[in-house]
């Protein structure tokens, strides 16, 4: 009995990824993607397709241009955004997939049924009122939230830790479309700066951008009210701009700390958030539910459980700023 049933395990326990693959492979999914932004590229949207959410899903079964079609619609506007998310829904796509909260309430505003699978929003969801709560969302969103608004007393404590005089600190925002969409979440992230530059002695300089090509001013008002240290608000405004903003702080001699190591990657200085490969392989495999028939409402909204320190020494270097010993040793990654 004990060989009879040990040999029913292993046929079933080999049989089952090959339905899961027969599965996928059957079945063409298609998935709608909502970004912020100008129309890109063919070989930018490539280049996309081999990133760390595609690899996951890959080891899931879906496979990019194969059993997987993308449909991608920008906007640069609010109006552009939302006339975007309506095209998507009437589209009728498997799922829809967005990088933020605002993003989030955009596509939930045009339906109620296609399900929305967010990947690693910056902000609270349920404070936004896209779910009822992170166990059971109901409805039709899930995803990853990373909660920045919570790493904020850290990321101002390493800057402290790095200008040992800093006393003012400039919080660059956008007022492009996230904060008419969800002020919730900007609100959030304001009173968590303000509590702890209380805390640390610390004045917060708010600086709000409109237009892309308002972000020069931006930095000249830092550098006139003697900003020294600078705190991001990211949204896919601001990613979109990562390269401009991580130049102009260069250029201003600002020692800036970012929420995501994309940033440090393309020059900024450092970055303190959830780690990417983790969040972006768990929102894989909520979508890997779903379109296996689970029901977003019924997962529940993950969160990450490891935060990466990654410090870029080339910029240190150029910015003159002596990195401590004891500070690199927390780092998670060192570029150098």
């Amino acid at each position: 009995m004990r060989v009879i049933g040990l040999a029913v395990v292993l046929v079933v326990m080999f049989l089952a990824p090959l339905a899961a693959e027969a599965q996928s492979a059957g079945k063409t999914a298609r998935i709608g993607i909502l970004r912020f932004g100008p129309v890109e590229s063919p070989e930018e949207q490539a280049r996309q397709s081999t990133g760390l959410f595609w690899q996951a899903m890959k080891d899931l079964g879906w496979v990019y241009g194969q059993n997987i079609v993308v449909d991608r619609r920008y906007g640069e506007s609010l109006d552009q955004l939302r006339a975007a998310a309506a095209d998507l829904v009437r589209l009728k796509v498997d799922v829809l997939l967005c990088t933020s909260a605002g993003f989030a309430k955009l596509l939930q505003l045009e339906t109620r049924t296609i399900p929305i699978v967010v990947v690693g929003s910056g902000g609270d969801l349920v404070a936004a009122g896209l779910v009822a709560n992170l166990a059971r969302p109901g409805g039709n969103l899930t995803g990853v939230q990373i909660r920045n608004d919570d790493l904020v007393p850290k990321r101002l404590e390493f800057l402290k830790a790095l200008v040992p005089n800093l006393s003012r600190v400039a919080f660059l925002q956008e007022d492009v479309f996230t904060r008419s969409v969800v002020p919730q979440i900007v609100a959030q992230y304001e009173e968590q700066a303000a509590t702890a530059a209380r805390t640390l002695g610390l004045k917060i300089h708010r600086v709000i951008v409109h237009r892309a090509d308002e972000l020069p001013a931006a930095f000249r008002d830092m550098t006139d009210t003697r900003d020294q240290g600078l705190l991001v608000l990211t949204t896919p405004f601001i990613n979109v701009h990562l390269k401009e903003i991580v130049a102009l702080a260069a250029k201003h001699g600002i020692v800036a700390v970012y929420e995501h190591e994309g940033f440090v990657r393309a020059g900024g200085l450092m970055s303190y958030g959830g780690n990417t490969r983790e969040y972006r392989r768990r929102s894989a495999a909520l979508v890997d539910k779903i379109l296996r028939g689970a029901k977003p409402g019924d997962l529940p909204i993950e969160q990450p459980t490891k935060f990466d320190l990654v410090i870029n020494m080339k910029t240190a270097k150029a910015l003159r700023l002596p990195i401590p010993q004891t500070f690199l040793l927390q780092a998670d990654k060192v570029i150098e």
